[in-house]
């Protein structure tokens, strides 16, 4: 496996797959990571072209862990030195990384790819071999998607100890908007509309914390995020700012905020009892296995250990 990018979950990635007996290496721009990480013991370079020379070499599964402005040029590099490669990335938007990969010609090789989890640190340094560990993993299961190259990134999800859900791209990045991409444009809100208020800071305590955890993120990598994912989250903009101008309506006018705050705690409810049944029935590559696959998972099921499929029979 070659991983593209040593930053939080790039690097965490090479830290778990090699734990997991993968023969790993990877690639960072920035020499710095990359003496860290031979430094710790791991396989990485800041040569671009000799690690994708090395992944056509070894017919490694390439996995894109860069932000998306950095992806278009990436891709070209593939396309010109390992395109028989089965690709897939770990970025937190789907469609705009499938549209960029069909662009460079890579898309009969990739199936996309989002570990749900993360932190409000960066970098070669924040990574953590468990950060995947019991974490949501989205493999995505749009109608290209080849069945060889499906088998082996859910593989690599699930030796790094995730959970596989199955999703369209589509689907994924309208759920994106709402449970990730959202929550840190209402964090920055929060915590700028705290910055105005004086002693708001030396009062602040777990509320504050809590809700703001990921305003700490690094702008560019947020804006990245956000950007890439533009349609769905302007729509999760407008439905928040619907709910926070009926609930100030209703205060102004009755001194209650009760209709939002008892939407919300039975919202949280619902989500603190989802079931997350296994999914045990599909075979990959049999007739409509994508459809059953994205059916599935979108009705909470997920994969703890490997289906059976092409090379995994039962």
């Amino acid at each position: 496996m070659c991983v593209l990018g040593l930053g939080l979950i790039g690097g965490s990635l090479l830290r778990a797959a090699t734990a997991a007996g993968y023969r790993a290496f990877g690639y960072n721009r920035g020499t710095e990571s990359v003496r860290a990480a031979t430094a710790a013991g791991f396989d990485a370079d800041d040569d671009l072209t000799a690690v994708l020379t090395r992944a056509a070499a070894e017919d490694a599964l390439i996995v894109l862990a860069v932000p998306m402005p950095a992806l278009p040029a990436l891709l070209a590099r593939i396309a010109e030195t390992a395109p028989g490669c089965a690709l897939t990335d770990v970025t937190s938007v789907k469609g705009a990384v499938l549209d960029a990969v069909t662009a460079a010609g890579l898309r009969d090789r990739f199936v996309g790819g989002h570990p749900m989890t993360g932190t409000a640190h960066s970098g070669w340094e924040a990574g953590d071999a468990r950060l995947f560990a019991g974490a949501p993993w989205v493999v995505a299961v749009d109608e290209h998607v080849d069945a060889g190259v499906w088998m082996s990134v859910m593989r690599l999800a699930l030796d790094c100890g995730s959970v596989v859900v199955p999703a369209r791209s589509d689907e994924h990045d309208t759920a994106a908007a709402a449970i990730s991409h959202l929550p840190h444009l209402l964090a920055e809100a929060l915590a700028d509309t705290a910055g105005e208020v004086p002693l708001a800071f030396a009062l602040a305590a777990g509320s504050f914390r809590d809700g703001t955890r990921v305003a700490a993120t690094a702008p560019d990598l947020v804006r990245a995020m956000c950007e890439a994912n533009a349609g769905n989250l302007r729509d999760m903009l407008d439905r928040s700012i619907k709910l926070l101008t009926g609930a100030r309506d209703a205060l102004a006018e009755h001194g209650s905020v009760a209709e939002l705050v008892e939407a919300g705690h039975a919202a949280r409810v619902r989500y603190e009892n989802f079931p997350r049944p296994d999914l045990l029935t599909v075979t990959v590559g049999e007739p409509d296995w994508r459809a059953a696959l994205a059916s599935a998972g979108r009705g909470g099921a997920v994969i703890r250990s490997a289906l059976p499929g092409p090379d995994n029979p039962r």
